[in-house]
């Protein structure tokens, strides 16, 4: 759980540097989106982290107040803070994912655009 923690607070550098509203790198867009998409992938794995410490920790005690030879009055039961991992995990992951999403695009599968023609003035001699 501290690696998940360490590992969000670096993610979170990382992803700030490749927003677009900061200074930082802003005469290469490109780099400022890999920045990004690199702090998204430290964002999952961050996640990951935290799902594996918290599912770890739940299966421990869901085998501990199944076992039988585990006293009654010493069973832990699922408390909130397995239910707040889990969700704090699973939003890592989410957050991870959106922030991958912003990778630019290589190539467009559609033709550019073309403006408008733009039309000479009338001189108010058009209708007849």
């Amino acid at each position: 759980m501290v690696a998940a923690i360490l590992l969000g607070l670096v993610g979170v550098f990382v992803a700030v540097t490749g927003m677009k509203c900061m200074k930082c790198m802003e005469d290469d867009q490109v780099k400022k989106m890999r920045m990004a998409v690199f702090g998204g992938v430290i964002f999952i794995i961050a996640g990951l982290a935290a799902l594996v410490a918290t599912s770890w920790y739940g299966n421990r005690v869901a085998r501990a107040f199944y076992d039988p030879f585990t006293p009654v009055n010493t069973r832990f039961e699922f408390g909130s803070a397995l239910f707040i991992g889990w969700a704090a995990a699973s939003l890592a992951i989410l957050g991870g994912a959106f922030l991958c999403c912003s990778c630019p695009r290589r190539e467009t599968s559609y033709p550019p655009t073309r403006g408008y023609p733009k039309n000479a003035p009338s001189t108010g001699k058009d209708y007849v």
